[in-house]
């Protein structure tokens, strides 16, 4: 007679249901710190920070990055990564 979870298919499927559930809320909770920027903020000391990253197409992307209170935009997974320019300082809005 066989034992374990070979013995019950049902005790085998609720462990691989807990086993899902944990998966998805660990998922999920990586998605909402992402989301809410939770550790992605700029460490003292650093000089670089991407800002923001917008996807064209599956292959290129569009970022943003500070360096020493500059932007600059760049375009990275075509042919050729390209620097497209020094954006020009802009006044920081405060945060509500």
């Amino acid at each position: 007679m066989p034992t374990g979870f070979a013995a019950d298919p049902a005790s085998l499927a609720g462990a691989l249901a807990a086993l899902a559930a944990v998966l998805a809320l660990i998922a999920l909770l990586a998605w909402a710190a992402r989301r809410s920027g939770l550790g992605a903020g700029a460490r003292a000391g650093r000089r670089l920070v991407l800002v923001e990253v917008l996807a064209l197409d599956p292959r290129r992307r569009l970022l943003l990055v500070r360096c020493d209170g500059r932007e600059a935009l760049l375009l990275t997974g075509g042919g050729q990564d390209a620097l497209l320019g020094w954006l020009p300082a802009r006044e920081e809005a405060p945060r509500p």
